[in-house]
């Protein structure tokens, strides 16, 4: 099939789907058909004015045309910024102003009928002219909705064996050069060779050019393998699904570098899916058994889940159906609800909200407690801990459009499970009698509890009736409280808000305390799909074995209980699980150890840096063992140390205070700092190679220059994904 050939069929696809098409050369300012003034001229003016009068008829006429200038001039030198202010007018509208009643108004004029796609029009544009300032150049294809050239296509032929869909992508930067106006307006660009398809955004580099594998978001490649730009065309560019796509799944990242991210199908489908399950679970009138229950997407690490829970936001803000929902981000740990937070601050074009991160209980509280709509509020789970005066946490609100957005919801530190509180014996303690406590307290040595006094005990209940914390009375001088796990406390707080959750691990089938609380999958996308699709790649394990002199038995146990320390920051003062940490953290760290690691890290990452230039991170058990490993390795390679942030091969990353011991401090930064570090060990240019960390960075953290990861601490399980 030659060039041509390939052209003429995505015309006729891209005809079949709603599209009118369109010669170049037949509407182009000496043409039969005009509609342009001229080959610098990017945006079809005519078709651009008859959308605005069109949409916007309650807007006088000097407004509109106000707004057609702006998009028209947009004013902004820098390609990227251009368009992102572009993206805004697109999404949001154009902002103007004008008198009535002798009144200054303003008011968004609309370039786009959003809800009603048959409100708007849709050509298919073959051999566009455009004229840059010193080349003239001629895409294949470019699509523009009510005039606006949104996306572009470029064809190359498959069977030339120097033609291929890397080509076109060639050709696409030669074209952001010479004819940069037109990428001012572009929201996507697509590539093809007729049998393998991409598309990516204006910054995405080769790497992130992505297919579009299905058409209704359930089956993969239904066309067959070698149809990828049939079902792009298809499944992206059909009119109803690309004003979805291009309202809430193009965002903006500045954070000193600006970028644009546009989703892949994985996460659009998922969306989707979600906002359905969403609206039907928030329904008072629904079924008992669906209420409340939004669902559950696992996505595989690596596959941008961050992004996913951002356009899922965005798209559940504008639902009309929730009424300015308000949204509750909850995660584990510090460090994921920074994490997770800073990509959604990024992302405010698209949520057109700031979000709020609660960094207390109290301001949890004040936060939610009254709220009438809207806002966007980030929290740990451990911030639904009830306070040492209560056993059960307050309810904060009656609403019923409130957006319960859990990472990672079926962790452990989620605490489905009831916990067995001490507490001083005080007035007004609720008395249960009934021989089930006496099997709690059958060993008064081992276990500390009196056995003179039974009580009844409530467990967490799996299918979201009330549970309350209650009270359990003994004969001595303390009382016994049944505190319920956090998954109660969060349904106490919020007992009409909708759950859904995001994770990058499976569900255990056996998990029926996650299925109680979010319901089933709403959508998967594993790690086979993931690595065929190049979103993630294959890991490939090597051991390295640096002994424990420990019991197998022993560190198993450790392990277990291990996990649920290391993920509860603010249950950190469990001193039994503390100290077996401890004990584990002094064998593994015993200095003959390190030293032993560190020698054999350096001699295997530079041996993998002549194979392969790269980054590498490594994993250790304690902030101290990571100062210590740092201390071997800068023993050994002394060149690679500087005090400097901004200098340097090895750095540490933790968390700490000026209160930290002196071993500590030289490795404790600022956040600044840390997002420079961040920064830098993305950047595949930069000099710092090596970082070690605990449990910082090991989420949502997305560097494609590292290719080792060193582990000397233990982990399994979801932790180890």
């Amino acid at each position: 099939m030659t060039e041509d050939q390939l052209e003429q069929e995505t015309l006729g696809w891209l005809a079949d789907i709603g599209y009118t098409v369109r010669s170049g050369p037949d509407i182009a300012h000496d043409g039969p058909d005009p509609q342009r003034t001229g080959y610098t001229q990017v945006i079809l003016p005519s078709r651009l004015r008859d959308a605005i009068n069109r949409l916007n008829p309650h807007i006088p006429a000097s407004a509109r045309e106000d707004a057609f200038k702006q998009v028209e001039n947009l004013d902004t030198p820098v390609l990227l910024a251009a368009n992102r202010t572009f993206h805004k007018l697109l999404t949001n509208g154009v902002n103007v102003e004008y008198q009535k009643d002798g009144e200054t108004r303003g008011d968004f004029v609309r370039l786009v009928d959003w809800a009603n796609p048959q409100n708007n029009e849709f050509w298919a544009v073959s051999q566009f002219t455009l004229k840059g300032p010193h080349h003239t150049r001629r895409p294949d294809i470019l699509l523009f909705i009510n005039g606006l050239p949104l996306v572009l296509i470029e064809l190359k032929n498959a069977v030339n064996e120097d033609a291929d869909i890397w080509k076109a992508y060639d050709q696409i930067q030669t074209y952001k050069a010479q004819i940069p106006d037109v990428f001012e307006y572009n929201e996507i660009v697509v590539v093809s060779d007729g049998s393998e398809a991409r598309f990516g955004s204006l910054s995405a580099n080769a790497e992130r050019f992505m297919q579009w594998r299905t058409i209704d978001g359930v089956e993969l490649d239904p066309l067959g393998q070698f149809n990828e730009l049939e079902t792009l065309v298809r499944g992206l560019l059909d009119p109803t699904y690309l004003l979805d796509y291009l309202r809430y799944f193009v965002l903006f990242e500045d954070d000193g570098t600006l970028i644009k991210k546009i989703a892949g199908y994985h996460q659009y489908h998922a969306v989707r899916l979600a906002i359905q399950h969403v609206v039907q679970a928030s329904r008072p009138q629904g079924k008992a058994s669906e209420r409340g229950k939004g669902g559950v997407v696992w996505h595989t690490q690596g596959s941008g889940k961050s992004i996913t829970m951002t356009c899922f936001a965005a798209r559940v803000m504008q639902e009309p159906a929730m009424q300015n929902p308000t949204l509750v981000v909850i995660t584990d740990r510090n460090d994921l609800d920074g994490q997770l937070f800073g990509v959604f601050s990024l992302a405010q074009d698209l949520l057109r909200e700031q979000p709020v991160q609660a960094t207390t209980r109290q301001q949890l509280r004040e936060l939610l407690s009254n709220r009438p709509s809207g806002g966007i509020v980030f929290a740990t789970i451990q911030k639904f801990m009830p306070g040492e005066d209560e056993d059960t946490f307050p309810r904060l609100s009656d609403r019923s459009n409130i957006v319960v957005i859990a990472d990672e919801a079926h962790r452990t530190q989620y605490g489905f499970e009831a916990r067995l509180k001490k507490k001083p014996r005080s007035k007004g303690n609720r008395v249960l009698e009934t021989p089930e406590m006496s099997d709690l307290a059958e060993d008064d040595d081992a276990s500390g509890y009196p056995t003179s006094a039974p009580a009844t005990v409530y467990d967490l209940n799996a299918d979201d009736e009330e549970n309350a914390a209650l009270t359990a009375q003994f004969a001595g001088s303390e009382t016994y409280t049944y505190q319920a796990g956090y998954a109660q406390h969060l349904r106490d707080a919020l007992p009409h808000a909708t759950f859904v959750a995001f994770t990058g691990t499976p569900v255990s089938s056996t998990d029926r305390d996650t299925r109680a609380v979010f319901g089933d999958y709403i959508h998967i996308y594993d790690m086979q799909q993931a690595k065929e699709d190049g979103a993630t790649v294959a890991i490939y394990y090597e051991s390295r074995l640096a002994k424990l002199k420990l019991k197998e038995a022993d560190l198993e146990s450790i392990d277990d209980e291990v996990d649920e320390l290391a993920e509860d920051e603010e249950e950190h003062t469990q001193a039994r699980l503390k100290s077996k940490w401890a004990a584990l953290e002094k064998v593994g760290g015993a200095e003959p150890r390190i030293a032993s690691v560190a020698a054999d890290l350096v001699t295997h990452f530079e041996e993998r840096n002549t194979a392969q230039d790269g980054k590498a991170m490594v994993v250790a058990m304690s902030r101290e063992i990571c100062v210590h490993l740092y201390n071997e390795i800068v023993k050994l390679r002394p060149d690679w140390h500087d005090d400097d942030p901004e200098k340097g091969a090895i750095k540490v990353i933790m968390t700490g205070s000026a209160s930290d011991k002196a071993l500590l401090r030289p490795h404790i930064h600022s956040g600044q700092i840390k997002k420079r570090l961040e920064k830098r060990f993305k950047d595949p240019a930069d000099p710092l190679k090596l970082v070690i960390v605990r449990d910082m960075w090991l989420t949502g953290f997305d560097a494609p220059c590292v290719h080792t990861m060193y582990i000397d601490k233990p982990m399994k399980g979801h932790n180890l994904m």
